[in-house]
């Protein structure tokens, strides 16, 4: 009886190991406001929602969005600036340096989004400026190539002031990576690709059907799988609505259109950023307008379709982007115009949030990445 007890014992002390990894986190800024100077690594701690500060790259202008490589040995940043640009960086998980590898153009303005594939062959990236999209080949070293394939997009929407041209925002590769899709706040569509990553000049190719619409005016930003790869559920800005889709081999079907702002909500409107839980069960989508907080949803698991079960205030203004940790523990915020991050306790059953009093403070965060 002793002998089992402490086998018990045992593994659950196994397990309690595996929420206490303390994993790196990465921190995509805009230095244009003179209080971040780029790229900055945390260490987070999965278990107790504390961070504490590794390294930095300094001199990168404009990293708004990052992404990991999958075996987390580099970084890729999307430089957003008039005459946009892509950075990549050789990363060491051990100590957070960040070492400089090279730039490429980004083939366009304001790049605001990259993906890099499982395999490091490709870094995609969004140019919302010039309303187009761009594959980069990825040497073996990690660098990017001369020579890469850009995706112009044609068209507008409804909204003259805003809709006027093609505002590419999002480039996210299905879980399967045989497809990436893109969404266009500019023309209301978001668009497939078939994804072919043994073709090293033109990896991408329209699927068929090659967009679906969403309503006019709406402005699709970004987009989150499930994970049980059968459901899509896409942000859009504009109306600050939540469009649930089916998933099948890259064609998208509407399910359901859900707001994210109360219906007697007066402000303005600046739908930001969305994620699904990684237990599949709740849907987060932030505010970033004069709401400055996170809709969460509640999933049904046979369906797909959304229930509004709360609201809760990024304690900031300005929440332009958010992740989980994998465990689904913490929800973190980049409140860009507070100047800090802020970490949420998540409770798994209900999906509710609630403020750990942990702070980040950092200049103008805009992205968050935490290596898996």
């Amino acid at each position: 009886m002793k002998t089992t007890i402490l086998i018990l014992l045992m593994a659950s002390l196994t397990a309690g190991t595996t929420y206490a990894q303390k994993r790196n986190l990465l921190i995509g800024t805009y230095t244009n406001g003179g209080k971040s100077e780029g790229i900055y690594v945390y260490e987070f701690d999965s278990q107790t929602g504390k961070a504490a500060y590794k390294n930095k790259a300094t001199g990168v202008s404009n990293p708004s969005y990052l992404d990991i490589s999958r075996d987390g040995k580099f970084v890729y940043a999307a430089n957003e600036n008039k005459e946009g640009s892509i950075s990549a960086f050789s990363f060491d998980a051990t100590t957070g340096a960040l070492k400089f590898l090279n730039s490429k153009t980004s083939h366009g303005s304001s790049p605001c989004y990259i993906d890099v594939d499982k395999n490091r062959k490709f870094v995609f990236a969004a140019n919302y400026g010039q309303g187009n999209l761009v594959a980069y080949p990825v040497n073996k070293d990690g660098s990017l190539a001369d020579q890469a394939q850009v995706i112009q997009h044609t068209g507008s929407s409804t909204d003259k002031s805003r809709q006027a041209a093609p505002h590419v925002h999002s480039t996210i590769l299905s879980p399967d990576e045989k497809y990436l899709l893109v969404s266009d706040l500019g023309t209301d569509k978001i668009s497939t690709y078939a994804f072919n990553d043994k073709n090293t000049t033109e990896p991408l190719t329209p699927s068929y059907p090659a967009f679906v619409f969403a309503a006019p005016g709406s402005g699709p930003r970004h987009l989150e799988f499930h994970p049980n790869k059968r459901f899509v559920y896409a942000l859009m800005e504009m109306t600050g609505d939540v469009i649930v889709y089916s998933y099948n081999k890259g064609v998208l079907s509407t399910i359901q259109t859900i707001p994210m702002v109360a219906p007697d909500f007066k402000g303005a409107t600046g739908a930001a950023d969305i994620h699904v839980s990684p237990d599949g069960r709740f849907v987060y989508a932030s505010n970033r307008g004069d709401a400055n907080d996170i809709a969460i949803f509640a999933v049904d698991a046979a369906t797909g379709r959304l229930t509004l079960t709360g609201r809760q205030s990024t304690l900031g203004k300005g929440p332009r982007n958010f992740t989980l940790d994998p465990e689904g523990r913490f929800l973190l915020v980049a409140n860009q115009n507070s100047n800090h991050v802020v970490i949420f306790k998540r409770d798994i059953q209900t999906g509710l949030l609630t403020d750990t009093g942990e702070r980040i403070d950092v200049g103008q965060p805009v992205c968050l990445q935490i290596q898996k």
